[in-house]
């Protein structure tokens, strides 16, 4: 995992601003179930990949706390900074 952790920081970290800019405009297209679904990259991002992700924190959330860690709303919601 931090192997994995570590490449994907490399990689981000090769992203320039410049290819950016624009992007929420860009068309993006996925294939699920062999269906294409186009979105720009503003509703790909918002309606798409930000549910995804929530999705999957809460649910590794709620199997480390069914599995006893102790964990409470502060720990899912992050620091208060």
């Amino acid at each position: 995992m931090q192997a994995r952790i570590a490449k994907t920081i490399a990689f981000i970290d090769t992203v320039q601003p410049a290819q950016m800019e624009g992007s929420e405009l860009r068309e993006v297209t996925i294939t699920v179930r062999n269906v294409g679904l186009k979105f720009t990259g503003q509703d790909y991002l918002l309606k798409w990949v930000n549910p995804n992700v929530y999705f999957h924190v809460t649910t590794a959330y709620n199997i480390l706390r069914h599995n006893g860690v102790e964990l409470g709303k502060q720990d899912f919601l992050g620091p208060r900074d």
